[in-house]
């Protein structure tokens, strides 16, 4: 006997909304960096441009897969399509880490062979002033999602753009008033290392999702404990726990219990631990009486016995 409690499929956190306006915003922008920074000469505007056009493509990938995350089950995709914003997290962090690899390469070729041809440091500045609106904006719209998995990759590319507009803003400063030129690759590399780290720590959460293991908020044998704490309740065995989509997490689990007939309050009371302290809302439950699994465990051993035969 299996019990399920399903949370609504069209609950109101609507993340391709946040997406969408972010895409607007960096998108109109992304254009106008690209000019600035091959005008300039400045390779933490071209970064940035970089970032902007990278991160453009990254929230349109976001967004469309928030999209279609939205569709219900259906006979052949029972549990919906919600992993697919989990895949467009996986591709916005690969491209991510390969965009730092391209941009920790040429700021170190550019600190080796620095370009002869001047940086426009106020022109610097200017734009990427610019850009550190605009990304700031993006950043703020999707700071309201950050608890979906695919919302937080495309954020990465977001707070990946900022520190490239401060980035790109401190170097114009710097080469305006000393005409240090080495600043610029400098800082650019700073920037990749840090976006780095946080790149790998949600690829690590992206894996964890696609090798459905248990999600970093959550310890598996802490949630058991509780379960196994709660009235009625003799024992738990077999307790899983995965992720369904970028925010959806799923648990199934034998309840042990003493009778049959305490299962609909202990179910009920179950259901609301899970939510209120783990947020888990898709749950499977199946109860099973202690004395029934007693006596099954008995005949099992009995079976073993006699199929091993008499000892010689």
């Amino acid at each position: 006997m299996h019990t399920h409690a399903h949370e609504a499929h069209d609950a109101p956190s609507q993340p391709h909304r946040r997406l969408l306006w972010a895409l607007l915003l960096t998108l109109g922008f992304s254009f106008i960096e690209v000019v600035a920074g091959w005008w300039s000469g400045s390779l933490a505007l071209l970064s940035d441009a970089g970032h902007m056009l990278t991160d453009s493509l990254a929230l349109a990938l976001a967004a469309a897969a928030a999209i279609l995350a939205r569709r219900g089950p259906s006979a052949r995709h029972s549990y919906g399509w919600g992993r697919a914003e989990v895949l467009a997290a996986l591709v916005n962090v690969l491209v991510m880490i390969a965009l730092i690899v391209a941009i920790g390469a040429e700021a170190i070729h550019r600190l080796a062979d620095p370009d002869p041809e001047p940086v426009e440091g106020t022109a610097v500045m200017a734009v990427a002033f610019i850009g550190l609106v605009i990304n700031l904006a993006a950043a703020w719209l999707l700071s309201g999602g950050r608890d979906n998995l695919n919302v937080r990759a495309a954020l990465l590319h977001v707070l990946g753009d900022l520190l490239g507009s401060i980035a790109a803003l401190m170097s114009g400063a710097v080469i305006t008033l000393t005409g240090w030129t080495a600043i610029d690759p400098l800082l650019s590399v700073l920037i990749a290392l840090l976006i780095l780290v946080s790149a790998v720590r949600v690829l690590h959460e992206v894996m964890q999702a696609l090798m459905e293991g248990v999600p970093p908020s959550l310890d598996l044998e802490r949630v058991g404990r509780a379960m196994a704490a709660s009235e009625g309740v003799v024992s738990v065995h077999d307790l899983h726990i995965w992720s369904l989509s970028a925010s959806r997490t799923a648990l199934s689990a034998h309840i042990v219990l003493r009778q049959i007939g305490e299962w609909p309050v202990v179910l009920a009371r179950l259901q609301g631990l899970l939510a209120r302290d783990h947020g888990i809302e898709h749950v499977t439950l199946q109860p099973e009486i202690r004395d029934q699994l007693i006596a099954v465990d008995s005949i099992k051993r009995e079976g073993a016995r006699q199929s091993a035969g008499p000892a010689r």
